[in-house]
């Protein structure tokens, strides 16, 4: 960050001056306001070429700080830091990007420094893998076709970020789920819901899968014998029910497997409930070869659709994984936590494994332990991790939980 310049928003005064070191480690100037009207002035006058904005201030929130930045036409690159959750900081973003803001990261508090030090060296850097938070979002405006993802696939512009799954009633690390992002040259990250219908309709989605596997299998191998001590992990894998009438895919994984030294054991395709009610014959036989050959199965967003108890007890699963909807209003919602608790109750009764994802407060997470929910991942825990910005939480991890 030579010759960078970092203007700081922050009135946690503690937090702002652990910016500003990690700043300087890097060899940036950096200035602190905890005030608002402070911050404005002072980025009009010393003209930074970095931002840190917090958005809860007492004097002028964050967004609004943001919307004068754009009408006084800033041209710093911003990070949006917040205590306040991830849907409400990703939105804070999206409406930076709308306001023209060159906006190069979001950070939820409580933060890891290395996560902070990741996004501070990056943001004056060319781009590179780090974590998705560390991402510029898409413009909201971009509309890829298909010739863009085919593009992306033939230059290797798909790459995978890893999701911890942890054992609800220790906290210790179960395994990961391999999320696929696009890395836009022009247009930053593309998350997966801009891009899979798309795939899906042009029959590039078993291409994808299969470039997920090559890129995600080879790096499990290792990752998984360094930390061998940890027990079985798990790697999870998202398969499209486009994928199910397709028996030629299986072999392709299969072959991957071999060749990447993976035991099919320790891979989990995970399968949204809809995706397996709409298809039930092609899911049937699909989905018992994979079990035939050694691989769990997921039931993916299970309390969303209408699956009949018939349909759930024939399809070979191994697990069922809450829906994220009910699990973020766990903590508000007795509605919310009478339904987790009967999938909970279902899974254990058919001799499934339940996940629930979207876990982003203790109450939840408590709530989880004192029904006897097996697994849980969600922001609390951590965000998806590239695999650098993994080994650094896992670092944390092995702090606090060892490895014996």
């Amino acid at each position: 960050m030579n010759g960078c310049r970092l203007l700081i928003l922050d009135d946690d005064e503690s937090i702002a001056r652990t910016v500003a070191l990690i700043a300087a480690s890097g060899g940036a100037q950096s200035r602190i306001c905890t005030s608002a009207h402070e911050f404005l002035d002072l980025a009009a006058a010393w003209e930074p070429t970095h931002l840190f904005v917090d958005l809860q201030m007492p004097d002028m929130d964050g967004l609004q700080v943001l919307s004068e930045l754009a009408k006084r036409g800033c041209r710093a690159r911003i990070i949006i830091s917040s205590g306040v959750g991830a849907r409400v900081l990703e939105a804070a973003v999206l409406s930076a990007n709308e306001l023209g803001l060159d906006v190069c990261g979001m950070l939820a508090k409580p933060f890891r420094l290395n996560e902070l030090r990741a996004l501070l060296f990056e943001a004056n850097g060319e781009p590179t893998r780090l974590a998705e938070a560390a991402r510029p979002l898409p413009a909201p405006a971009f509309k890829p076709g298909v010739a863009d993802l085919q593009t992306a696939l033939d230059q290797k512009h798909l790459f995978v970020v890893y999701q911890p799954k942890i054992h609800c009633s220790t906290g210790r690390l179960s395994g990961l789920e391999a999320l696929v992002r696009w890395q836009h040259p022009d247009h930053g990250i593309i998350t997966p819901d801009r891009f899979i219908p798309l795939a899906e309709e042009a029959g590039l989605i078993d291409a994808i899968t299969l470039a997920v596997l090559n890129d995600a299998l080879p790096w499990f191998a290792k990752w998984s014998l360094d930390y061998e001590k940890l027990g079985e992990l798990t790697l999870s894998i998202n398969i499209s029910a486009r994928s199910l009438g397709r028996p030629e895919l299986i072999d392709s994984i299969v072959n991957l497997c071999t060749h990447s030294g993976v035991s099919p054991s320790k891979l989990i395709f995970e399968l949204t409930e809809t995706a397996a009610m709409d298809e039930p014959v092609a899911a049937l036989t699909l989905l018992t070869r994979l079990r035939v050959h050694g691989f769990l199965l997921s039931l993916d967003d299970f309390g969303t659709g209408y699956s009949s108890m018939l349909q759930l007890v024939r399809l070979p699963f191994s697990e069922l994984k809450i829906d994220r909807s009910f699990v973020a209003s766990a903590a508000t919602s007795q509605e919310s936590r009478a339904v987790i608790r009967c999938i909970t109750d279902l899974g254990r009764s058919l001799g499934m494994k339940t996940t629930a994802e979207g876990v982003e407060d203790s109450a939840t997470h408590a709530y989880l332990q004192e029904i006897g929910c097996d697994l849980a991942q969600g922001y609390l825990f951590s965000r998806p991790l590239t695999p650098m910005l993994l080994a650094n939480w896992m670092d944390k991890h092995l702090e606090r939980f060892g490895a014996d």
